[in-house]
């Protein structure tokens, strides 16, 4: 497509150009949208309704008799009176259960308080106004057969048991009674800030005598229910306290396999430092995989009556007709009248049973079958974004309205078939509404629009260069946009490096919100001085900044623009540690890389991300001279090529070095200030240490030596002074070759 890498005057080309590229804004927009720089309006909506959408239709259905539900109903409520039960009921459960050969039961319900009837009451009462010995000793010989707390414990005891209780994420309503079971493991403090799980700040738990019985206990409690009160996921871990606790269903599912969890960590800090380093599960050989916060899809079987339902009332009063419906089975006993307030709203409907949620998700720990979102989600969804974006962009513009139309359903059916087939065979589930919504909005922006060359044109050229130049340059190079593109080019230009001294140790010190405050508040005025001088940011690199002077817009002074911008740059820090100092932050100190030469500029990169940018061993080497700037205890380090072009600026030469990664002996040399600015004692300073490195790359080590004493008798603190003392000791001890050249070679970054 030749014709679309150059502006032509032709209108018909200008038009084509116009709408393709309306096309590829829309593409841009929807991006913006993935990574998270802003909402697009609805769009999580629909990407809900897609999503339920798939699992009605995708759900196996049919009955899951590996699961029992014992139902706390409407009839069960008729027969056996208000609710709670008494615990002589739930032992009586429990007993009966058992005696029909169930594997393992679980209660989606909570056992908070103590079971006392007013019998126990009122005998207490008495025994304490008859003071009768005998009195009191019957009392305490039958106080065990009436405490029904102890009557229902002793009934766990029966086989595998497990108890459900709830964890509270907020702290204002926090508060914590009751025993919590073992934890399924603990967490190093280092991992405190990099597990997202949901972090408990209480819990309601169950009393501690059934605590001593139950096999285990799992947390009933959900919060990470979606906004519009759909249940889509459920996590199965959450965290109080470092260690780390399994939900109803894990707890199940592992007492029934006869295993333990088993948490899956990966190192990934030094490849992808915000990677949530527990990546998965294991249970009984089976990998449970989960998201950054424990959660997994809730693996809908089909509509609410999935798994055989039986009333709690007939397992109580033992009239069940089929007993051996339990025979090795899970009995899952939970609340199903509406007055318990546990149904819940899933993509089946908004009248489900919160106990089903739990009999699913135990089905699918079992099965091993869970839908997940894998790490490559967001770039997998921008991949399809950009590349049906771009399909539709670059030919519904030239295309007739009828065969738009046909083009628009065939690449619709291609973008269902791939999600359909990562669904169904693969199970990944990827999102599917900003694909829809790009090709839509694409298809409908050629029906509607003609073109607007002029603002296309400004707008291109603001979209292409208002991230890296002063928003006055862009203006002025839309004016005539023809003459500037991101194509490559060899061109000479200066680079800019810093970085702030300690940043680790800084980082630790601020909580996130302080630290992005500082990033901000420190950024802001170095960015400033960047674009007042006409230079182009490149990039952040965490704390450190990249800008180059003289492109996209050439000046013929760029090495003058970018020694004052260094320079600019420590003196707005002296001002900012002044700020810093009030509230409390640390002091931040900075070195400070230029390098002048020959260097790549444009846009570069690969088909996923690009961006305008340089290259080049000029680059890496400017990125060398700021590494540096520690080793000599300078903030301010530029080669020889820079100051031989910025001559606008005093220098004072530190070394002749081999760089790591360059054969080639670089002279370095620390900028001071403006020429006319210096002063006689600052330009005798130089003077002395320049004749300094006369004598020392002359090996002339006592005179060296004499004159380093003379410059630290007035300058104690030099750290430069000192690292050159130690050289000299050195030398003295293992002299250098006759021919030495006086280089030193670094050899680390």
């Amino acid at each position: 497509m030749s014709f679309a890498l150059k502006i032509s005057t032709s209108a018909g080309t200008r038009r084509y150009l116009a709408r393709a590229l309306l096309g590829l804004i829309t593409t841009a927009v929807v991006l913006g949208h993935i990574v998270g720089y802003y909402q697009v309006p609805y769009i999580d909506q629909v990407e809900n309704l897609l999503y339920d959408t798939r699992v009605r239709l995708s759900a196996p259905g049919g009955i899951d008799d590996r699961i029992v539900i014992v139902a706390i109903d409407e009839a069960s409520l008729e027969r056996l009176g208000h609710w709670p039960f008494t615990r002589e009921k739930f032992a009586n459960l429990m007993n009966n259960l058992f005696s029909y050969g169930t594997a393992v039961v679980s209660f989606d319900v909570l056992f908070a308080e103590r079971d006392e009837g007013v019998d126990i009451d009122l005998l207490r009462e008495l025994a304490s106004a008859a003071k009768d010995d005998y009195f009191v000793r019957k009392l305490n010989e039958l106080g065990p057969q009436i405490d029904r707390d102890r009557v229902f414990a002793e009934a766990i005891q029966s086989g595998p048991t497990i108890l459900g209780y709830y964890f509270d994420t907020n702290p204002d309503t926090a508060f914590v009674t009751g025993v919590l079971p073992y934890p399924a493991f603990d967490l190093h403090e280092s991992m405190a800030e990099t597990v997202f799980l949901p972090r408990g700040e209480g819990y309601t738990a169950n009393l501690p005598v059934l605590m001593e019985t139950a096999y285990g206990a799992g947390f009933i409690s959900n919060p990470l229910i979606d906004r519009d009160g759909v249940v889509r996921r459920t996590p199965l871990l959450h965290e109080y306290k470092l260690s780390v606790y399994e939900s109803l269903a894990l707890a199940t599912a592992a007492t029934f396999l006869n295993d333990i969890t088993l948490p899956i960590f990966v190192d990934a800090s030094t490849w992808m430092g915000d990677y949530p380093p527990l990546e998965g599960l294991e249970l009984a050989g089976r990998p449970i995989p989960i998201d950054p916060q424990g959660a997994v899809l809730v693996p809908y079987r089909g509509p609410a009556g999935s798994f055989p339902y039986v009333s709690i009332a007939d397992v109580i009063e033992g009239t069940l007709e089929d007993p051996s419906i339990f025979d090795g089975r899970i009995a899952l006993v939970g609340g199903t009248a509406p007055g318990m307030e546990d149904l819940r709203t899933t993509p089946f409907g908004s009248i489900y049973p919160g106990v089903e949620v739990h009999a699913n998700v135990i089905a699918g720990l079992l099965d091993s079958n869970f839908r997940w979102e894998p790490a490559y989600t967001a770039a997998a969804e921008m991949i399809a974004v950009t590349a049906f974006g771009l399909l539709s962009a670059l030919l519904l513009p030239v295309l007739s309205p009828l065969i738009s139309t046909l083009i628009l359903g065939s690449l619709t059916t291609a973008a269902l078939g791939v999600n359909y087939y990562m669904w169904e065979v693969e199970l990944h589930v990827l999102p599917l509404a900003m694909t829809l919504y790009t090709l839509f909005a694409i298809y409908t922006i050629n029906m509607l629009f003609g073109y607007l060359f002029e603002t296309r044109a400004r707008s291109h050229m603001d979209s292409l260069f208002g991230q890296y130049v002063p928003p006055d340059l862009v203006k002025a190079m839309s004016r005539d946009p023809e003459n500037y593109s991101l194509a490559s080019e060899k061109r000479e230009l200066s680079v800019l490096f810093t970085d702030i001294r300690g940043f680790t140790s800084i980082s630790e010190g601020l909580d996130a919100a302080e630290l992005s405050q500082l990033m901000d508040e420190y950024l802001t005025p170095m960015t400033r001085i960047v674009h007042e001088t006409e230079g182009t940011i490149d990039k952040y690199i965490g704390d450190a900044v990249m800008a180059f002077w003289g492109a996209p817009i050439f000046h013929p002074h760029h090495a003058d623009q970018a020694v004052g911008a260094g320079l600019a740059m420590l003196q707005a820090l002296e001002d900012l540690n002044v700020s810093f100092a009030r509230k409390g932050w640390p002091e931040v100190r900075i070195g400070v890389g230029v390098n002048t030469g020959m260097m790549s500029v444009g846009n570069m990169g690969s088909r996923f991300r690009r961006s305008y940018t340089v290259l080049g061993d000029a680059v890496n080497l400017g990125s060398r001279l700021e590494g540096i700037t520690k080793i000599y205890g300078v903030s301010f380090i530029v080669s020889e090529a820079t100051a031989q072009s910025a001559g606008r600026f005093h220098y004072r030469e530190l070394d002749r070095v081999r760089v790591k990664g360059k054969a080639k002996p670089v002279t370095i040399l620390e900028p001071l200030g403006l020429e006319e600015e210096m002063t006689p004692e600052q330009l005798e300073k130089v003077r002395a240490f320049q004749h300094f490195l006369f004598l020392y790359r002359s090996q002339s080590w006592d005179q060296a030596e004499e004159m380093l004493q003379r410059l630290l008798q007035e300058e104690p603190d030099s750290y430069l002074y000192k690292l050159y003392q130690d050289r000299i000791d050195h030398f003295r001890e293992n002299p250098p070759e006759p021919d030495w050249d006086g280089v030193f070679t670094h050899e680390t970054k």
